[in-house]
Parts: C-alpha cells; structure tokens; sequence
C-alpha cells in the first residue's frame, strides 16, 4: 500500500497567546521548519474582536492555525505529501508557544492506494 501524505490535526483547550498574530505566526515558521518543509507562503490574519487564522502554504502541502480565544482552543491542520515531511514535529512547538492544557492529535494516512 501506498499513499499520498499525512494529516496531523490537533485540537488544544486551555491554551495561552491565542489572539497574538505574532505567536501564530512564529508557530507557522518554527512547524514548517521542523517539519521538513519547505515554505512557499505565509498568510496571518486577525480576527475582530478576537481571534486569528494562519496558513503556512508548503511545497508538502499546507500548515493552518484557528484560533479561538474565547474558548481558549485552537485548531490545527498540518497535512504533508510525501516521504520527507513530518507531521508530527509540530507538537512540542505548539505545546510550548500555545501551552494548553489539554491536547487531542488524530493522523490520518492521506490518498491511499494499492501499489498494483
């Protein structure tokens, strides 16, 4: 069997610095990077009267943060094509710049197909 990428999407409550564009967008940067991606686009936007949605564009795919202060939850995709992208290393970053109590990961193998 084969496939076409990984979904990270992680769900985190509880959490710190939601409403800053400034801690998305670091957040996108630092994923991106320890990912193994390589960075196409940046887009960070703010919301009003709170809250921000953030996409890093990548060659592998593409990286989003919602935000939602209110609730103190945010939502991230990471989706990644390919063999050299990691998901998965996006976690300890997020659990650092957002520190939520509580966190939910699901991956998804993304496009399978058979190799016949």
């Amino acid at each position: 069997m084969k496939s076409i990428g990984r979904h990270m999407i992680m769900e985190m409550w509880g959490c710190s610095g939601l409403n800053s564009t400034d801690i998305v967008e670091q957040a996108l940067r630092e994923v991106t990077e320890a990912a193994g991606a390589v960075l196409l686009d940046l887009i960070v936007r703010p919301y009003t009267p709170q809250g921000v949605t953030g996409v890093a564009v990548v060659s592998e795919s593409h990286v989003m943060i919602h935000t939602w202060p209110e609730y103190s939850y945010a939502a991230v995709d990471v989706f990644t094509c390919g063999k050299k992208a990691y998901p998965a290393a996006a976690m300890p970053i997020l659990k650092r710049l957002f520190s939520p109590e509580r966190v939910q990961v699901m991956e998804m193998t993304r496009g399978i197909f058979s190799d016949d």
